[in-house]
């Protein structure tokens, strides 16, 4: 289903991606409206599935410590060899995304590991024992952009203060 978004609803989705927790009231004056239409919105967005849910990004070993994006193609693409594929990744809790896609890679993965000894050892141990892996190229990332922790573990905005 396609959802036609407004400047106000963005502003909504963009103020929340940020502060998923923000009182209706201040996301309310924030967006110029009363605390009711805000609301009434909000429950509109996730009615229709633009909002799918609301999460926590917690300290730990999957912010302090490696987060790896791997590349993974398969020997095949058959709908057999997707879902044995699929099925395993699901089994394996260090592998917190896993998005099916077009181009060179068949899928894209983001695993996290306390230290990159961790993460060799799931890299040896997990991911090179999935079905149908012909290929894996992981990415260490540096940093987190959009969701950065100070050195206090808070997450903060990421603006200059």
């Amino acid at each position: 289903m396609i959802v036609s978004l407004d400047a106000i609803d963005r502003n909504i989705i963009r103020l929340l991606r940020l502060n998923g927790r923000m009182p209706n009231s201040e996301l309310a004056q924030q967006v110029g409206l009363s605390p009711s239409a805000c609301l009434r919105r909000i429950n509109n967005l996730e009615a229709s599935g633009v909002i799918r849910g609301y999460t926590a990004i917690v300290a730990g070993a999957a912010d302090e410590g490696i987060i790896a994006i791997v590349r993974i193609t398969l020997e095949r693409q058959t709908e057999a060899y997707l879902n044995r594929f699929e099925a395993a990744v699901r089994s394996h809790p260090e592998i917190q995304e896993c998005f099916l896609m077009t181009g060179d890679a068949d899928y894209i993965l983001r695993a996290s590991a306390p230290s990159a000894a961790a993460y060799e050892a799931i890299h040896k141990e997990i991911l090179s024992r999935l079905p149908g892996v012909v290929r894996i190229h992981s990415s260490i990332a540096m940093r987190n952009v959009l969701h950065p922790v100070s050195s206090s573990g808070r997450l903060h905005s990421g603006k200059a203060r």
